[in-house]
């Protein structure tokens, strides 16, 4: 199983061994312009998204994978440091799959792939922040 996430890399070493728990491969990416090519070619379980931090583009590029008939249907999340209803809404619209907490994503990942398809976004980040 693989996941692909779009970081600036300052939460790689817990999004790894969150991963690793699973037995999951860690695809990153930080370069908004290959998102999309980069997911197409590692066609992964999931793809998760840092929500924080702006030059990830991270909305632009949810919205460019659901954009993209062969990306459209791969499970998304997105992650983020506080509960932000506005940053929150705006990917939900982009279309983001759930959102967490990022304190909740490591203990969470599991529970997340095991209904991964499910469909059921989150109406709040899950966990505290």
């Amino acid at each position: 199983m693989v996941l692909c996430v779009v970081d600036d890399l300052l939460f790689a070493s817990k999004i790894s061994a969150a991963a690793k728990a699973v037995q999951a491969t860690v695809a990153f990416e930080k370069d908004a312009s290959r998102v999309v090519a980069r997911v197409r070619a590692e066609q992964p379980t999931l793809v998760i998204f840092d929500l924080d931090t702006p030059r990830l583009r991270a909305l632009e590029m949810i919205a460019a994978l659901r954009a993209d008939p062969s990306t459209a249907a791969v499970p998304t999340l997105g992650y983020v440091s506080h509960v932000q209803t506005e940053r929150i809404a705006a990917a939900r619209s982009a279309g983001i799959g759930e959102v967490l907490a990022r304190s909740a994503f490591a203990t969470q990942l599991g529970e997340i792939l095991s209904r991964k398809g499910e469909g059921r976004p989150a109406n709040e980040p899950k966990g505290s922040g």
